[in-house]
């Protein structure tokens, strides 16, 4: 049974795309038609796409992994921030910080460096700081808590990413792609769907239609969990693991994603634990010009 109906999309607006002089041809399989100079999205395709980017996403969740969800355009902040905390994944909705994928230790550093001084706070070293010194980390932790708050709990490289508007990320799946963690993206019809693992045509720009995906996509995430609850006392046996295998070949994906999807845990851990191990503080870019003055 599908996830969404018809009705449930056109109330929330999904099937408005741009104007016709921005499109992207490549999105023509989507297009179902043009009207006042405006493309209209196919939601029947819709439909199929939100059905297979859940089904994924649920397997995700189910194997223990982290899918990183990344929307900075204002109509999504709050929305994803709020849908995507009550499932507990990570997710990027002020400015995404360029080399998070690909550069990750450093990073790893960054948030590191946000507990240690918390620690400064436990254990009174704060307190034996001048006013200017107070000052300075207070400033630094809060810049950190606000680019990267929402990433404290994401120790290893995220095993999916979702983009909201593939086109001011352009970044970000980029940076997937390089790295090979499949992409889920809501598309609208002036983006690019090639570079998408799991395409989602849709409205992009009205808070409703992200909403309403976003929403769909994090209740599969809760079902994922859940089940991986149930089965948390044994471990997933082969006939299991065929089960799934099975479910998302169902959902015609290609035979290499559903071979990244279901693979086992054995996620690269190894750059993360360096970040991990290394104990150098960062130095912020703010607080040395502060020092220069």
């Amino acid at each position: 049974m599908p996830r969404t109906n018809f009705k449930e999309l056109l109330d929330a607006g999904v099937h408005f795309g741009h104007l016709k002089r921005k499109w992207n041809p490549a999105m023509a399989p989507y297009i179902f038609m043009e009207r006042n100079g405006i493309h209209i999205i196919d939601l029947e395709k819709t439909i199929l796409k939100i059905d297979e980017a859940a089904t994924a996403m649920k397997h995700i969740a189910r194997s223990g992994k982290k899918i990183l969800f990344v929307a900075t355009k204002k109509q999504a902040k709050e929305i994803v921030a709020e849908k995507v905390k009550q499932v507990n994944m990570p997710y990027v909705t002020e400015r995404w910080p360029g080399g998070m994928l690909t550069n990750f230790p450093t990073i790893r550093k960054a948030v590191k460096k946000m507990g240690s001084i918390d620690k400064m706070a436990v254990d009174g070293t704060f307190s034996n700081l001048s006013k200017r010194e107070k000052l300075q980390v207070t400033r630094q932790r809060a810049k950190l808590e606000k680019n990267l708050g929402s990433i404290v709990d994401l120790t290893r490289l995220p095993s999916a990413l979702f983009v909201v508007d593939v086109c001011k990320e352009h970044i970000a799946v980029r940076e997937a792609k390089r790295l090979g963690i499949p992409v889920f993206a809501m598309v609208d019809t002036n983006s690019d769907p090639s570079d998408i693992d799991f395409p989602i045509p849709a409205n992009d720009d009205a808070s409703k239609s992200i909403s309403l995906i976003v929403n769909v996509l994090c209740q599969a995430i809760e079902e994922g969990l859940n089940e991986r609850k149930l089965e948390k006392d044994k471990e997933p046996g082969k006939g299991e693991k065929k089960s799934i295998r099975k479910d998302l070949e169902s959902k015609d994906i290609s035979p290499e994603l559903i071979e990244a999807l279901t693979e086992d845990e054995e996620e690269e851990g190894n750059e993360a634990s360096e970040a991990e191990s290394e104990e150098e503080p960062i130095v912020n870019a703010d607080e040395t010009e502060e020092k220069e003055e």
